[in-house]
């Protein structure tokens, strides 16, 4: 059993503008200025000229570059797989408390929280900091949690191929905090268990019993 704790050191990657369609295709990405935010704070009923607001429209800008970054981050790119040393490993690979930071895209309001990540190799490995990396590039978008964590696993199973993967994301969400419930404090749990987590109670009970030692 291999049990690792990750650190918090996130990268950091340049942003894009995310649009599928022919119309948002055609907006230019820098459509969007400082000027706009500066009719938010107008809108707001804020005045952008007094002194303590004179540089946030910049800052927010950039901020906004920084918490979308993932849009132009690839997962095939992080999920780089190594042979030389899997060959006799065979059991769960779990990476805990990894931390999550993301925007939910119905009110684009922080949520907030920790991941556990883990899989069972079949003949291939990632570098332990990868797992961290491809959490942050899927949270660093627009998102609801249960899309979230699902995009981890399919994405983990996918460029890695490994026999099962487990993701559990615990959150908390400002949209509930702040607003409409304000029901601070609660955490939102999700979970996606593919390959052999389904099938294999044993397994999964592993997997599991080793997440929620994350709390203690």
């Amino acid at each position: 059993m291999k049990l690792i704790t990750a650190d918090d050191d996130l990268p950091h990657a340049s942003y894009c503008r995310h649009g599928s369609s022919a119309v948002e295709a055609a907006v230019p990405q820098d459509d969007f200025s400082e000027k706009d935010w500066r009719r938010l704070l107008l809108h707001l009923g804020e005045d952008p000229q007094r002194q303590g607001l004179l540089e946030t429209p910049k800052r927010i800008e950039q901020a906004w570059r920084q918490w979308t970054a993932g849009y132009e981050q690839d997962p095939a790119d992080i999920l780089k797989v190594f042979e030389d040393g899997a060959e006799q490993y065979g059991e769960l690979i779990v990476v805990r408390g990894i931390p999550v930071y993301s925007h939910c895209e119905h009110h684009l309001a922080p949520f907030f929280g920790t991941a556990t990540v883990g899989y069972l190799p079949d003949g291939k490995i990632v570098g332990l900091s990868k797992l961290t990396r491809l959490v942050d590039c899927y949270a660093r978008r627009l998102q609801v949690q249960e899309r979230l964590t699902m995009q981890i696993a399919e994405a983990l199973m996918t460029h890695v191929g490994p026999r099962a993967v487990g993701v559990l994301l615990q959150c908390r969400h400002l949209c509930m905090e702040s607003r409409g419930i304000r029901t601070p404090g609660e955490e939102t749990l999700t979970s996606a268990l593919l390959g052999e987590l389904r099938e294999d109670r044993g397994l999964r009970h592993e997997f599991l019993t080793l997440a929620r030692e994350n709390n203690r």
